[in-house]
Formats: C-alpha cells, structure tokens, sequence
C-alpha cells in the first residue's frame, strides 16, 4: 500500500495543482485543479488504479478558472470548498479540523483565512507511515519566500490581520519538520517575492522567509503595500470560479 502524491507545475503562470490518494485503496483527491488541464489529472489517476473522490480547491481563485465542478462531475466526486466560500452553487463544505478520507491518507483542514476569507490549508497524513503529519498543501496562505496577498478581498488591512493570525496562530504551530506544497511558485502574480521553489518546509520559512519574523504591525504594513497588479482577467475569472457563467 503506497501513497501516491504527484504535482502539476503550470510554469507559465506559476500555478500547482496535486492529486493526493492511496495505492493501496484506489482512492484520491485533487486539489487546485485548473479548468484547461482536466483530462490530465483523470489520466493519471487511472493509470495509478485510483478514482478520484474528492475535488479540493482550497480557496475561490482569481488567476485562472478551476476545473472544479466539471472535474467533480466526470468522476461522480465530490466538490470541496470551505463551507463560508461565497459562490452560486451547491457543494460539499468543509469545516476547520475535519478530515477528508482517502483510504490510508487522510488530509485535514485548516481554515487559515487572509488571501481570501475561505482559504484553507491541508494537512495531509499517511497512516501506513504514521499518525504524524507528512505535509500541508498551503494554497495561497504561504509560499516558498512570501505570503498571500491581501488585497483580493477587499479590505487590504483586515485581511492582512487576518493572514498574520493564521500564519501564527494556525500553520506555522505545526511541526517544524513539515514540508509544505503551497498553490503557487514564481511566476504568479497572487503574492509578492516569491521563489521558484515549488516547496519548502515550515522550519526553513520560519528562518528565512523575510514576512514571518516581522511583528503584525509590521507584517501588515509590509504586505500591505507594494501589491503586484491584480490578475489579467479577474473579475471575469472570478466570476466563473463562483459559477455566475455555470449553467
């Protein structure tokens, strides 16, 4: 019985997607799937004898539209998001420290809003390895160098605030030793400063990663300004992400 994890790298936008399951069950999930690449994640997860159970984005994106519900539908799966995610469709909500299931494996949630008031981290565990965590899928509370961008929401200063607490208060009290996989690397404009290291661990962020050591006062006023542009087509994607162009 093998855990199976495989990144996607979208190098032209900076962008990951991953498919996280159990061999040994045949079961899987994928997480941050993009609208364009959806055959490819079905393809791989049949070759790998898996079938995809769940679909995870772990916060409504604003760069690119997401395969969500039409990945979900072709795999008879169920589509997750956090259960305050505003958006004109039913789906299957997630709550803070619930498990998802997946044979062997099993990813928890953690709500870590800030990037969006919906984000979500996902701490993932291999049970025939141990009950400790592996990893956690960040999405776009932390990258490799950086942080989320605050400004998406709305108001730039609350949801600074809010990014803070989760970073201190959520992820970064995991263990040291976690490597973390987070939404997006060097390339995306949907956070400032970022590596091209697709992955780091927590131990090393605390270290170097120049947002982290900062006081709150500080850290809000640094992520607070300097943002990159928004995302070329946002409100357009956004809308489709919230499925406003959804028959």
């Amino acid at each position: 019985t093998i855990m199976i994890f495989r990144p996607f790298y979208y190098f032209d936008t900076g962008c990951a997607a991953y498919v996280v399951g159990c061999g040994g069950k045949g079961l899987c999930a994928v997480v941050d799937p993009q609208e364009r690449d959806l055959n490819s994640y079905i393809t791989f997860a049949e070759s790998k004898g898996m079938r995809i159970t769940h679909v995870v984005d772990t916060h409504i994106h604003a760069d690119h539209r997401s395969a969500r519900r039409l990945l979900a539908e072709a795999e008879d799966a169920k589509y997750c998001l956090h259960h305050s995610a505003d958006v004109n469709f039913a789906f299957t909500p997630l709550n803070d420290g619930e498990f998802i299931e997946l044979g062997n494996v099993s990813m928890q949630v953690l709500h870590t809003p800030g990037h969006t008031s919906e984000a979500i981290c996902l701490v993932v565990i291999d049970h025939t390895r141990g009950s400790d965590p592996w990893f956690v899928l960040t999405g776009d509370t932390l990258f490799v160098g950086a942080v989320g961008r605050p400004d998406l929401p709305g108001d730039t200063e609350v949801s600074a605030a809010q990014l803070y607490e989760s970073l201190h208060q959520r992820l970064l009290t995991l263990p040291e030793n976690l490597e973390f996989y987070p939404a997006h690397f060097s390339g995306s404009v949907c956070g400032a400063g970022m590596s091209g290291k697709p992955m780091s661990t927590l131990a090393f962020e605390k270290r170097f990663n120049p947002t982290i050591s900062l006081s709150k006062e500080e850290f809000i006023s640094k992520i607070s300004s300097g943002i990159l542009a928004k995302p070329a087509e946002m409100e357009e994607i956004l809308l489709y992400n919230r499925g406003a162009k959804y028959p």
